[in-house]
């Protein structure tokens, strides 16, 4: 990948693990926190020391050549255990902190013979895009490189394992993430498959160094990129369904507020619409306007219309929820009416009595949708 492409992706996951600061700073000690927050700041890392400008400046400024490769490696190992660790903190269960600890100690003893084996080799000569096929066959450094990459291998490999295992179990957000992660993961483990491949052609003489610096580049970016995705999914899903609710809802009650917009104008009843546009807000704000709208009517509300035009439908339907849906939208649309006709104040309804209960959320939608469906049926009659 290029460097631009590298150091984009990086900035992007600086900037979600700026975002996660704040509930880092409280729940310092919440372990999948600390393990999303441990994915999102290996993969940025991943990206950096893998930018062929940053391979360059890190060996030229630290004066040894080629010391980016460990650290480029520390990186994508500690990035494959984090994911590890993610999944097994998420999933929880009675053996969930042992496994790991388990795997923390395991994958830190591995970044340490990384260290080790990178000192007692000698990798003199700079190479930026091809270190493990061109050093596969020098000792220390040869075993470093094997180390890493069956290391990577395993972790994305046992983080695929249970991520597509548990998802199966599973509905909604968390198992769209566990999926996303799940295929994310094999996708990355293409970078250390391919690796290896390159390395052990070189063990055998030929040179297929073009699978470590063309595929495993790419194997690496993107599966890095589906498993932040997957690990955000659960975080953010559940916030956008309820935006996507609210708005529904909002866009749902259209008719209802329709229905009383010469009232609510007439007699100043709209309440101020929101400045900010918020779903929850602008769904509040609805609401609260077809209050005021129905406390007024209540003078003209004709009780007699409603419990015939409630007793009719329930006997049509056996819904007793849409029967009364019915009956609100029938006694709405006369009130309003009377209203037009006669003027506010003028009359009564000749069985007026206080309105029936204030109708919650749920029933104002489906008075909403029963009046929506008197007006299309209206209009077809009028065609």
């Amino acid at each position: 990948m290029s460097d631009l492409i590298n150091y984009v992706s990086c900035g992007l996951l600086w900037l979600s693990l700026l975002a996660k600061a704040p509930d880092l700073v409280r729940r310092w000690r919440d372990p999948f926190l600390l393990a999303i927050s441990s994915v999102l700041a290996f993969a940025s890392l991943c990206f950096l020391f893998g930018a062929p400008r940053t391979v360059g400046f890190i060996n030229e400024v630290s004066g040894i050549p080629n010391l980016a490769a460990p650290l480029t490696y520390a990186a994508i190992t500690a990035y494959g255990a984090a994911s590890l660790v993610l999944v097994v903190s998420w999933r929880g269960g009675p053996g969930a902190t042992r496994a790991v600890r388990r795997w923390v100690i395991g994958y830190w003893a591995v970044l340490a013979c990384i260290a080790a084996l990178f000192v007692l080799g000698d990798a003199s000569v700079e190479r930026r895009t091809d270190f493990d096929t061109y050093y596969a066959t020098t000792p220390y450094i040869a075993e470093m490189i094997v180390l890493y990459l069956v290391g990577h291998f395993t972790a994305v490999a046992v983080t695929a394992y249970r991520s597509l295992t548990w998802a199966r179990q599973l509905n909604g957000a968390l198992r769209a993430g566990l999926v996303t992660m799940g295929v994310g993961t094999v996708v990355g483990a293409g970078y250390s498959a391919s690796k290896l491949v390159a390395v052990i052609a070189r063990w055998c003489g030929r040179d297929w160094s073009v699978l470590g610096t063309t595929l495993s580049p790419a194997c690496a970016g993107l599966g890095a990129v589906l498993t932040v995705v997957g690990t955000v999914i659960p975080l953010v899903g559940p916030f956008l369904a309820t935006r996507a609710r609210c708005w529904r809802a909002y866009a749902r009650l259209g008719p209802l507020e329709q229905e009383l917009t010469g009232l609510l104008r007439s007699e100043y009843l709209s309440v101020p619409r929101p400045f900010w546009p918020s779903p929850t807000r602008r769904l509040t704000w609805r609401q609260s306007t077809i209050y005021n709208g129905l406390r007024y009517l209540e003078r003209y509300f004709d009780q007699g219309l409603y419990r015939q035009t409630y007793a009719d439908r329930l006997r049509a339907t056996g819904d007793r929820h849409q029967a009364e849906a019915a009956a609100w939208a029938t006694a709405i649309t006369a009130a309003t009416r009377t209203v037009s006709d006669r003027g506010p104040g003028l009359a009564v309804a000749d069985d007026a009595a206080p309105l029936p209960e204030r109708p919650d959320l749920p029933a104002l939608l489906r008075i909403a949708d029963a009046l929506a469906e008197s007006h299309g049926e209206r209009a077809l009659a009028m065609c």
